[in-house]
């Protein structure tokens, strides 16, 4: 009664505040400290062969402009399209390439890119002596191509490409055409919702089956976005040459996918088909995966996906029949897949959940399986004739495990390498290494019976990547590698050979931007540089960094990186304010959820992501502080959801505190995402924080009824727990300064732009100190420029005026 009390108490005086004054204020930039650590040079994306002979550098800018964002825009099934240029809306595009060979040292410029390039979807030709990527123009998108050897670039179509559904184009195995998604020559026309009458109501019908389905956005909401979907992802497949001719492959459908096999003969193709949904997206519609000739020749329908719309519940839930259906990448032409052998539905007792199977050319025959899995497929990495590794998980548990099977003899059964809970980061085996085979797929790098694990090596004392040698005979292992370094942070990326014992990897420290090397583990001789990037925060050099370990008061261990004003005294302790930023993640078991995964020799890279820029402010900060929400056994995490945040932020305080660094009355917190949920509550449920900033939350559970985050059962299951972690429920509770600020438009599952209007209205009728800012035309994270620099600003008033300079007249 008390709560039904006070949900009618907001509802009353939230629609007082409806003609709430606004202020008005037009976009502002954060102080120098600041504005010269944003405005920088963004080091390029790399990008390598698969024999690390050629490497090519793409370039884009730090941000998007307002204008950038401000585009024709549709929202569909789960999409954003321009519908002008026929590609998503939300693209962040490349405007430059260079490249080299690994062996040498200077950059060559790619000549003849198109001039204002907006470049995307890049990929190497199989035989890698070409790239093709796209440009987008005011009124399409373009196909091009560059030739490895001139550096010279051409455009191939003019601007007809359709990427509407993603990735436009697949190389065929030659390396001498493309086959191509164009906009068909009988394109209907868009139809206007807003100048269109209806011919009638929207109606929806429940016919009795249990659909329990997350909050989605952008879905189809009526027949005129149904027929614009359809018009949008409509394509024509053609035959592209590298001299320009054209050849339509295959009439107009709503294609998504188009992989060939690996000996060049066959083609999958994946068609979208009806009926559409109003609750899920688009990849959750019906779909047909056909099997046609490398010429264009239908063969056979080898699969049919319905309407996903009424799985059994549970976040391991799936459908019955194929899924996963792929080309086996160590033969010629077989087709994999998996089956669930428990229906689907997680409460189904099976010894085994999935299993797997495979069909060679020409597809005709009774499939073959292979092996099964005792959790839910993960994925697989094919290697030859005897070995493949398959492996499996069960979120429930947290289980994963990993098998070796003989995929030309399924009587063997499979040997487990690995069986942990996959939040244990000190049990990681490692990742498999793969090579690309003589079909020009990657496979399982095998020499003789030994394969490669490449691991991040967290472990109590410290991060030591490391290389394992694991024979598949055996299944024993031996450590070839491992790095010793105290002061840097080196990621073991690949083999460049294997028996001369040379690898490519990354490394950087604190001060080093990273770059990448040639490492010669097997000889002790200096590391080759491959790239030679500066670091572009050179001012924050004189930051202090460490890594901090305490313990939260039920002996869960926790850490976070603090950082220190460049010049501060450490033995004088001058009490500074501090700001803290966290994001909660839940775990099953106490152990997993107190492991280190911080390096404090990592880059320190500064973006309006993180608060580390109000170091230069005079701040102490405390990034990416541990917030676990642990539930053991039958109990849940967010059974006790608060009382740990709030154990989480008071151990991260006294921790701090107990140094001697700061002043524990002048501390802020803030988040992003679930990060603003966890900030929210800890502002309704402790007296801990003078401030907090809360960007692009939710914070009302019942708006997301089915599930979110990890949390797997619905609002009717567990009442309690979503009305008594929803801050919106306690809006009558917080007092604190709290700073809201969201997107526009935001596309992220369960996080409407409403959680903050609607939130902000509560707060504000029961007189608490808030302010809300809403970014025009910002998705889910933030990308103009415009925007991002008053972000800034107004984090740093607020900090000023609520945490540095609290109780000051």
């Amino acid at each position: 009664m008390r709560l039904n009390f006070y949900l009618l108490t907001i509802f009353f005086l939230m629609i007082t505040t409806l003609l709430q004054s606004q202020e008005k204020i037009v976009f502002q930039t954060p102080p120098e400290e600041i504005l010269t650590l944003v405005d920088i040079e963004r080091a390029p994306v790399v990008d390598m062969d698969s024999k690390k002979e050629q490497m090519l550098f793409y370039y884009r800018s730090m941000f998007k402009s307002l204008r950038d964002l401000n585009q024709p825009e549709l929202r569909l099934g789960g999409l954003r399209i321009n519908p002008e240029a026929n590609i998503s809306s939300t693209l962040t595009y490349f405007n430059d390439i260079r490249y080299k060979k690994t062996t040498d040292t200077k950059l060559q410029q790619i000549t003849g890119l198109p001039e204002n390039a907006q470049i995307a979807y890049i990929s190497f030709s199989p035989d890698e002596s070409k790239i093709a990527f796209t440009n987008t123009i005011h009124n399409g998108v373009e196909l091009w191509v560059v030739d490895l050897s001139s550096l010279a670039a051409l455009k191939l179509t003019d601007a007809v490409i359709n990427a509407n559904a993603g990735y436009p184009y697949s190389w065929f195995p030659g390396s001498n055409d493309l086959l191509v998604r164009m906009m068909p020559k009988d394109r209907a026309t868009l139809t206007d919702p807003k100048k269109t009458i209806p011919d009638g109501p929207i109606v929806s019908v429940s016919d009795g089956e249990i659909s329990q389905n997350r909050t989605y956005q952008d879905l189809l909401k009526n027949p005129m976005d149904e027929a614009n979907f359809e018009t949008l992802l409509r394509s024509e497949l053609y035959k592209v040459s590298l001299t320009g001719a054209q050849t339509l492959w295959k009439e107009a459908g709503m294609y998504l996918d188009e992989v060939f096999s690996p000996n060049g003969e066959y083609l999958m193709l994946t068609t979208l088909a009806h009926p559409f949904s109003y609750v899920v997206p688009f990849y959750s519609f019906p779909n047909s995966t056909d099997i046609y000739t490398s010429d264009g020749q239908f063969l056979l329908n080898f699969s049919k996906q319905p309407l996903l719309d009424n799985l059994p519940v549970g976040f391991m839930a799936t459908y019955e029949g194929k899924r996963s259906i792929h080309w086996r990448a160590d033969k010629p032409a077989t087709l994999a897949w998996v089956e669930a052998l428990d229906k689907g539905d997680p409460e189904v007792v099976v010894t085994h959940r999935d299993a797997l199977f495979q069909l060679n050319a020409p597809f005709t025959g009774t499939p073959c399986p292979l092996v099964k899995t005792i959790n839910r497929f993960a994925g697989i990495t094919w290697g030859n004739e005897n070995y493949a590794v398959v492996s499996d998980r069960w979120w429930n548990t947290r289980n994963t495990k990993m098998y070796l099977f003989n995929p030309s003899d399924n009587g063997q059964a499979p040997r487990i390498i690995a069986d942990r809970n996959y939040q244990d980061a000190y049990s990681h085996p490692g990742t498999l290494q793969t090579e690309m085979n003589a079909l020009g797929r990657y496979t399982l790098k095998i020499d003789g019976s030994t394969a490669w694990l490449f691991g991040e090596g967290f472990t109590a004392e410290g991060q030591f990547p490391f290389i394992d040698a694991i024979d598949l005979k055996s299944l024993k292992k031996k450590r070839i590698y491992q790095s010793k370094a105290t002061n840097q942070v080196e990621e073991l990326l690949s083999f460049v050979d294997s028996k001369a014992g040379t690898v490519i990897t990354r490394v950087e420290s604190p001060r080093e931007y990273p770059n990448y090397y040639i490492r010669n583990i097997k000889r002790k001789v200096a590391n080759r540089a491959l790239t030679f990037f500066e670091n572009p925060f050179k001012s924050i050099e004189g930051v202090y960094k460490e890594v901090i370990n305490y313990r939260r008061a039920d002996g869960v261990a926790l850490t976070g990186t603090l950082y220190l004003p460049a010049g501060y005294d450490r033995k004088k302790k001058e009490r500074l304010p501090m700001i803290m930023w966290a994001y909660p993640t839940e775990y099953k078991d106490k152990s997993s959820a107190g492991q280190n995964r911080s390096n404090p020799n990592n880059f320190t890279y500064l973006s309006y992501g993180n608060p580390i820029y109000w170091v230069t402010r005079g701040y102490a900060v405390l990034d990416d502080a541990s917030f676990p929400i642990v539930g053991e056994g039958d109990e849940q995490p967010n059974d006790t959801f608060v009382e740990q945040l709030v154990a989480n932020a008071k151990a991260a305080i006294d921790a701090v505190d107990a140094l001697g660094y700061i002043d524990r009355e002048r501390v802020a917190v803030g988040g992003h995402s679930y990060g603003a949920f966890m900030t929210a509550n800890l502002l309704s449920h402790s007296d801990l924080f003078a401030a907090g900033i809360a960007r692009s939350g939710a914070y009302n559970r019942t708006l997301t009824p089915f599930g979110f985050q990890s949390e797997e059962r619905n609002f009717w299951e567990a009442t309690d727990v979503y009305n008594s972690i929803s801050p919106f429920m306690h809006a009558h509770k917080m007092k604190t300064p709290m700073l809201i600020v969201h997107g526009e438009a935001d596309n992220n599952s369960g996080t409407h732009t409403m959680q903050s209007e609607r939130y902000f209205q509560a707060l504000k009728s029961f007189g608490a100190p808030v302010r809300m800012v809403i970014l025009p035309m910002e998705s889910h994270g933030y990308a103009a420029r415009e925007n991002i620099l008053h972000l800034l600003w107004e984090q740093d008033q607020w900090l000023e005026k609520y945490v540095k300079n609290r109780g000051a007249e």
